[in-house]
């Protein structure tokens, strides 16, 4: 049987590197070399110089291409490495439609780098098609999707975005890392390009920084490879290697916290003090169908909102157990406040424009036992009620 033909949870075991052909060993070595010595003049090996090719580095390169069913994968120092790198497919004079409530890194290369470089954008609601096409002008190059996007979780029909691309000779771009391909394939909906921040639920352990890319064919590839190795933001064998031990254990990790992270959306969405929750594993959610029909399964992040910024403090001053952080996607909960991390490069008034608003908080759900974290959070949002309550009482007097 090809390893083809297994399930996606044991070919995240089982591919061309699962024993080293050299020693046997099952777990791929860990090559630190610079620089590799040439046999002669005219016949130089695979590997020449470690910005170029490394064979640790590769084997992640192979392994994430595989599983997002690519033609090459690349691993970059960092999410916003693989991002920026890809965007330099394009050149000046072109534009981009882009995700709206996008990650606040990809909004500061976007409105403040590529910008200098000539290259413009528009912002869209791409739930909106409609407002999509709209936006294309005659140098539109690319379209940019961030589905579920950072931090409201709105998702965009990837498969119709790629169509209205094909169009008019575009590129489309998809942020996976919410969902990365064991639920989702953005190649196979039509995509150009995959991008994941692998830092996060890739690698899943809040102990790498990490970016990866795939495409979808050889001539992308070339374009791609080259500017990687011209630009050379490439991933360290150490972080490289520690990427492959935590995809080893993906479908595990991500379904059990997409089952929690379904548990504690419901409690939250029932909860008299939380505003409004956007998980799209909710029925009430506008796109709820759309994630069903191109992804399998809503994932792990959700956010909500409470009334305002205040009682968001005292919420987040009383939970005991998710870690109030940056990032996403590790074995333990974390709580993130985009208003001032993940989205502190927008104004407030973009920020508000695109419905993040100062009291609302992420949460990317770890390997906790979800009623723990129910019990915490019910705890929690009971200071916030008391210290409402006893405020509304001395404003009352």
């Amino acid at each position: 049987m090809a390893h083809e033909e297994f399930s996606f949870e044991t070919r995240l075991l089982h591919n061309k590197h699962k024993i080293d052909p050299v020693t046997g060993a099952v777990s791929v070595p860990i090559q630190h070399a610079s620089t590799f010595h040439q046999a002669d003049f005219d016949q130089f090996g695979k590997y020449d110089y470690g910005r170029s090719l490394n064979p640790t580095r590769e084997a992640l390169e192979d392994v994430i291409a595989e599983l997002e069913g690519g033609v090459k994968g690349f691993a970059f120092a960092s999410g916003m490495a693989a991002i920026s790198t890809a965007f330099l497919l394009l050149s000046s004079g072109d534009h981009i439609v882009i995700t709206e409530d996008v990650y606040g890194g990809t909004f500061r290369m976007v409105t403040q780098v590529l910008t200098r470089l000539g290259i413009e954008h528009t912002f869209v609601d791409m739930t909106n098609l409609e407002e999509v096409k709209e936006a294309i002008q005659s140098n539109t190059k690319a379209f940019y999707v961030e589905t579920p996007s950072n931090p409201l979780m709105k998702v965009t029909d990837i498969r119709a975005i790629s169509e209205i691309a094909q169009e008019i000779g575009a590129l489309t771009f998809v942020d996976n890392t919410f969902l990365t391909p064991y639920h989702q394939k953005p190649l196979a909906l039509g995509a150009d390009v995959v991008l994941h921040s692998a830092t996060k639920f890739l690698a899943g352990h809040s102990d790498v920084v990490a970016g990866l890319a795939v495409v979808k064919d050889e001539e992308l590839a070339k374009r791609l490879g080259f500017l990687q190795n011209s630009f050379g933001a490439i991933l360290g064998v150490q972080d490289a290697w520690l990427v492959l031990r935590g995809i080893k254990t993906l479908s595990v990790r991500l379904e059990q916290s997409q089952k929690s992270a379904i548990k504690i959306a419901e409690f939250l969405n029932e909860h008299p003090l939380v505003e409004k929750v956007h998980y799209p594993g909710l029925e009430s959610h506008p796109q709820y169908q759309i994630q069903k029909d191109q992804a399998d399964g809503p994932g792990a992040v959700l956010s909500f909102e409470l009334a305002t910024e205040d009682a968001l403090r005292t919420f987040v001053a009383n939970v005991e157990i998710p870690v109030f952080a940056v990032s996403l996607g590790a074995v333990e909960s974390i709580l993130s406040y985009p208003a001032k991390m993940s989205h502190a490069a927008m104004s407030k008034e973009d920020r508000y424009q695109r419905g993040i608003t100062d009291g609302l908080v992420r949460l990317s759900v770890g390997l906790e036992n979800p009623d723990d974290l129910i019990k915490d959070f019910s705890q929690a949002l009971e200071q916030v009620r008391a210290k409402h309550l006893v405020l509304h009482q001395g404003e009352s007097s």
